[in-house]
């Protein structure tokens, strides 16, 4: 998250001056320990379900105390928002927004299934129109773009973590649409969500959004998720969604990587 703090900036403005470099490094804090905050936050909340579905995290095992968890999660936040205070009143704002959605999603909308999964993308899209904030620059075309690129697919994946999570989702009552539909069902839904994303990423380079340097790197991230929704529609298995979702982590950074080659001449 304080990557995309970073990358958002950059497709906001036309390079970075010096006088960015101090808002951008406090913008990629507040991603950075705003993440960190919702995450030692969820694993509060999730302790029971990750007793059933990840019993090997430290919460489950006993390593950390639920109370530690909360205190460290309410701690990150603290300095997350005084780092977007620090920027400027814009992005304090923003920032409180996306921790809101995010303790909301963990608190009330994680039970709601796919409205949550919702919830999740708009927090993981947020950091790019943060580095907009931070350098106090115009929300740009290919930033628009990118940022529908990073919901989708990341929703995709949201509903994908439903099935790995069936068992444990099932028995806590969590409305997901694995539960509710299945796991074939859902593993439709998922890649339909990649290959929508896919189909945006020809935007940017038709549009003359960026320059040829794009489009190398997004070949091989529309390749690779292109792949794994493939994989995922011919065996939706907990086992392969598990595999699936980590390596689409690699292809979301080289997706990041794609549009910041993009603004290079």
């Amino acid at each position: 998250m304080g990557v995309g703090v970073f990358v958002g900036s950059i497709l906001a403005g036309s390079g970075v001056i010096l006088q960015q470099i101090l808002s951008i490094t406090l913008g990629f804090l507040t991603g950075f320990m705003l993440t960190g905050s919702t995450m030692a936050i969820n694993d509060y909340y999730d302790r029971g379900i990750d007793a059933v579905n990840e019993p090997n995290r430290p919460i489950p095992t006993g390593l950390i105390k639920p109370s530690e968890a909360l205190f460290f999660g309410l701690m990150l936040a603290a300095l997350g928002f005084l780092t977007a205070a620090i920027t400027n009143l814009q992005c304090l704002f923003l920032a409180s927004l996306a921790w809101a959605i995010f303790v909301l999603y963990t608190t009330k909308g994680k039970k709601m299934g796919f409205i949550g999964n919702v919830m999740v993308s708009m927090c993981i899209s947020i950091p790019f129109i943060y580095g907009s904030f931070a350098i106090e620059r115009i929300f740009t075309p290919a930033s628009c773009i990118f940022v529908a690129i990073v919901f989708l697919s990341n929703t995709g994946r949201e509903i994908a973590k439903g099935i790995v999570d069936l068992k444990g989702d099932k028995s806590n009552e969590i409305q997901t649409i694995a539960v509710k539909f299945g796991a074939t069902k859902a593993a439709v839904v998922s890649a339909g969500f990649y290959l929508t994303a896919i189909s945006l990423t020809s935007l940017p380079w038709f549009l003359g959004l960026v320059s040829f340097w794009f489009v190398p790197l997004a070949i091989i991230t529309d390749i690779g998720l292109a792949s794994a929704a493939i994989v995922l529609l011919s065996k939706p298995s907990r086992e392969t969604v598990r595999k699936i979702k980590n390596q689409n982590l690699f292809w979301f950074f080289m997706g990041l990587l794609a549009f910041m080659a993009g603004t290079i001449p």
